[in-house]
């Protein structure tokens, strides 16, 4: 008994603390996430890799563009690998009329705006040379920003790969087409003659 209470008495006392995010509040998820210097990844992409959050499924992917899924909402993720390369400098003004209009300066720059049309809330979320795109009900867009906020902090970008494939060569098609259905052999109706055996 003595032995439990003074576990007890050190667990309580250890110094652990949880950090819980308000989630009510757009500006409280986007400062405090998109200042985390995250490493996390579980998904790797051509030249990128990035973290996908406890309750967001991968889906589909097409080129440098994927597509997730989490409790009835897609989100359309696009990398921008061109921008990333040539280091494209983001332009972006806050527009006061929008649901919702922010641009996000440092070193890793964007902006998140969230447009209301018939009763839906269109989210572009722009940060890191990655852009998320999402169209929910009112009551989805802390829990869509939330965990939009984690996978565009946690974008990272592969150098090489991306120069490799912006070079003009890796795009060309050096290699012979075949058919398997078309004999190498030419082949006639006639038969040898002699002349052309005596050859």
């Amino acid at each position: 008994m003595k032995k439990i209470a003074i576990l007890l008495l050190i667990f309580l006392t250890s110094g652990c603390t949880a950090v819980r995010i308000n989630t009510n509040s757009v500006d409280n998820i986007t400062s405090i996430i998109l200042s985390k210097n995250n490493n996390l990844y579980n998904r790797v992409g051509k030249g990128y890799k990035y973290y996908i959050p406890r309750g967001v499924s991968y889906f589909d992917t097409n080129d440098l563009n994927d597509k997730l899924y989490s409790n009835g909402v897609y989100y359309y993720l696009y990398i921008d690998a061109i921008s990333y390369f040539y280091k494209t400098e983001m332009v972006y003004e806050e527009n006061k009329e929008l649901y919702y209009s922010k641009k996000f300066e440092g070193k890793k720059a964007g902006y998140l705006e969230i447009r209301e049309e018939n009763n839906k809330y269109y989210i572009k979320f722009v940060y890191n040379y990655a852009k998320i795109e999402a169209c929910v009900e009112k009551d989805d867009i802390e829990e869509v920003i939330l965990n939009s906020s984690y996978i565009l902090s946690t974008v990272k970008f592969n150098d090489d790969i991306i120069e490799l494939m912006l070079n003009d060569d890796y795009f060309t098609n050096k290699e012979e087409q075949y058919d398997k259905f078309v004999s190498k052999v030419k082949e006639d109706n006639f038969l040898p003659s002699d002349e052309n055996k005596e050859k």
